[in-house]
């Protein structure tokens, strides 16, 4: 029988007390390419948008020659392995009193835990990561966490193989994929983990998505070990999770998902004191705690605008390649190579007009504006009520 619950720290501050460790699950590092194809999206869907896109495309490819090319750019989260690391082992070490396991996953790479490994203990940081799916339409995020060190790139390998390859022929790739996760299934120390099951990432339109993730889980449900309640989307999207974790038998679990400089949303709270112990936690006692910290409960546009801000910001503080907006954004040159923003600079300095536009942007996190955004952007009503339905 599975066991799943749920707390709010700002409901429940002594939620803690009972548990030994504090895990993190799903945060990014500037090891992960982050797709820039949202820009393109919004600027066809935001009435206002497509002018200004357009002519800051024009003014781009006249100052260097380059047009803007979205598809096969990507830019990176501000946070090197061990600031994420340390960001996320210190909000549980500080704010709960507990010691942390911390499960890095990028999207696609494993770059950041196998850091991680070489100067901190693998029961603290497992060998984890995003591994995007594709499915029908669209794809999906698989998080698999405590892949085996001796065997870790290998998986990654055959992972990345799949992802590349599966849209190519549809049959042979269920095949393919129902083998993979039978085999990470078989491993008794690896979770695996839907991420974020209800979020239309696609964009293929919500029932047709909601036909795709059962379709998903009824091919590959007997191997996921549990549904993600997703520490960056929003409280309605994740009671429709929960209840598809209900109709599934699927136990819920935290993922924060972080990509900037907050630390993860929620947690789980275990009694185990290693990695190992808590997968065999959730995959064989079936039990997850998760707890949703404060930063939950602050307005959700305004937590992804902070998030979109980090991005955008310059962190002088930070290591070299990791201090400049530009440095973290990359783009294919003239010749077709994909290389930091800051390289296509014809001055060696990002142009005017960009540098006003961001300041406009950075505006909305300070001061009066930010306060006035919070406030017209406040979801509380929607936040009491869903919590006053899960009491009932």
């Amino acid at each position: 029988m599975s066991q799943s619950v749920v707390s709010y720290l700002w409901r429940e501050p002594n939620a803690a007390k009972a548990f030994r460790t504090g895990v993190s699950l799903h945060s990014h590092t500037s090891h992960s390419k982050e797709t820039l194809d949202f820009i393109a999206d919004l600027s066809t869907e935001w009435s206002f948008l497509p002018p200004i896109m357009r002519w800051l495309e024009e003014r781009c490819s006249r100052s260097s020659g380059i047009r803007p090319d979205y598809r096969n750019s990507y830019w990176t989260p501000p946070l090197t392995p061990r600031l994420a690391y340390d960001l996320e082992s210190n909000q549980i070490q500080d704010r709960l009193q507990l010691p942390a396991l911390v499960s890095i996953t990028d999207h696609d790479d494993i770059g950041a835990p196998l850091l991680l490994n070489s100067i901190l203990s693998t029961d603290h940081a497992p060998i984890s990561v995003e591994w995007t799916v594709p499915f029908a339409d669209g794809a999906f995020h698989i998080g698999i966490h405590n892949l085996p060190r001796s065997s870790a790139t290998q998986w990654m390998e055959r992972l990345a193989a799949y992802t590349s390859t599966a849209n190519e022929q549809q049959m042979n790739g269920q095949q393919a994929l129902n083998a993979i996760f039978a085999d990470l299934h078989a491993l008794p120390q690896v979770l695996i983990i839907f991420n974020h099951p209800m979020w239309d990432l696609y964009r293929v339109g919500k029932e047709r998505h909601y036909v795709l993730v059962n379709d998903f889980l009824v091919r590959y449900g007997q191997h996921i070990h549990a549904l993600e309640l997703n520490g960056l989307r929003d409280w309605n999207e994740n009671r429709e999770v929960s209840e598809l974790a209900g109709r599934w038998n699927q136990l819920i679990i935290s993922g924060g998902d972080r990509h900037g400089i907050e630390p993860n949303a929620n947690i789980n709270l275990t009694s185990a004191t290693n990695f190992d112990e808590f997968v065999h936690e959730v995959r064989r006692d079936r039990r997850s705690h998760v707890l949703f910290m404060p930063q939950y409960a602050e307005p959700w546009k305004h937590r992804i605008l902070q998030s979109t801000l980090d991005a955008i910001r310059n962190h002088p503080d930070f290591p070299i390649g990791s201090q400049r907006w530009d440095e973290r954004v990359y783009h294919p040159d003239a010749k077709g190579n994909t290389v930091p923003l800051s390289q296509l600079w014809n001055s060696g300095s990002s142009p005017i007009y960009i540098n006003a536009i961001l300041a406009m942007v950075r505006l909305m996190g300070h001061g009066p504006i930010s306060k006035g955004l919070r406030l017209a952007w406040d979801d509380s009503a929607e936040m009491h009520a869903i919590l006053a339905k899960l009491d009932a």
